[in-house]
């Protein structure tokens, strides 16, 4: 029994001294080392094995009497420890539902860019076919514009199909015909342009103080009236000279009137295009400027400007003359051959 408490109590004491088990171990070797004799030793192992079985039994009898709470924390312990287990295994469900998540959103992106840069690319193919459907139609309505002298019309359509035929749809192999043909019709449709200009600046203009001339000698006639009648009052009539004049200095310090006027130019596809003729001309000139023909419209009325005027004299000459020997007769049948 001393033994055993000596043992005890060096055990106690070395745990004491040190929390590290292996302390305890460290001494027993250094003590069965340091003894010279086998008996010794064997006495020494007597001692720990007795020590060991008296801490055994105290072991026990602290587990019967702490046995409740004993199992109630091991009870505890193990629910923890399962619960722990439990939510461990839980996140790394959540992270690899989470990675696969990532994964499938990135593959949706994609899929979701793919599908929206098809769709751009459709809508752009259906606008590319839209025009082509428009532009196929316009040498129809291009004639029907002509024929109605809807110019601007005309130019704007005509400009706005080869614009897109020689841009957008230049790779349109299909349309190569439709293309030279509205290519031709671009470079001389200003010739058609110019020969309406050249009508309204010389005959039309003239051909209305014609009319005029005549209404105002077949009226003197009824009346009977004896004073001549002029044949050129055109005091009164609007030429094209007097709009453009009237429109750049109507407002004082005003700059580019003639180009504002000239913008505010529209065409009315209902009305007559020939009834306002000074309307109608601008109409013509903004035709031209769209086309870019503006220098050669400027060339072709200075080189026919001569031989207009000539015909304007020629026209006007013959006219008094028919005018002259009508009156002549109408007087010579009411017996006043003065």
């Amino acid at each position: 029994k001393m033994a055993a408490g000596e043992a005890a109590g060096r055990y106690r004491s070395t745990m004491s001294k040190s929390k590290d088990p292996s302390g305890l171990l460290i001494s027993v070797i250094r003590t069965l080392s340091t003894s010279d004799d086998v008996e010794d030793r064997e006495t020494e192992k007597g001692r720990l094995e007795e020590a060991y079985e008296k801490c055994d039994r105290d072991l026990d009898e602290l587990i019967v009497q702490h046995y409740t709470e004993l199992t109630t924390a091991i009870r505890t312990y193990q629910s923890i420890t399962e619960r722990i287990t439990n939510s461990r295994n839980k996140i790394k469900q959540v992270k690899e539902n989470l990675l696969s998540c990532k994964m499938l959103l990135h593959c949706k992106r994609d899929e979701l860019r793919k599908l929206w840069i098809e769709g751009i690319e459709h809508k752009h193919v259906l606008n590319l076919l839209d025009e082509i459907e428009n532009i196929k139609q316009v040498p129809q309505k291009l004639e029907q514009c002509m024929a109605s002298k809807h110019y601007l019309n005309a130019t704007d359509m005509l400009v706005s199909a080869v614009d897109s035929l020689e841009g957008p749809l230049l790779q349109v192999e299909g349309l190569s015909d439709l293309r030279l043909e509205l290519h031709s019709k671009k470079m001389n449709m200003h010739l058609v342009l110019i020969d309406e200009l050249h009508r309204h600046l010389y005959i039309k203009s003239t051909n209305r103080v014609g009319q005029r001339n005549k209404e105002k000698g077949r009226i003197s006639s009824l009346v009977k009236d004896a004073s001549p009648v002029p044949l050129m009052d055109v005091t009164n009539l609007s030429t094209p000279r007097k709009f453009l004049e009237t429109s750049q200095f109507s407002t004082p310090g005003s700059s580019s009137m003639r180009e504002t006027s000239l913008l505010e130019i529209k065409e009315d596809t209902e009305l007559d295009p020939e009834e306002n003729s000074t309307v109608f001309m601008g109409v013509l000139i903004k035709g031209l400027a769209k086309l870019k023909k503006i220098p050669e419209t400027v060339k072709a009325i200075q080189d026919r400007l001569e031989q207009e005027l000539k015909q304007i004299v020629k026209r006007s000459t013959t006219q008094v003359a028919d005018n002259g020997y009508q009156r002549g007769e109408n007087l010579s049948q009411e017996n006043q051959p003065r």
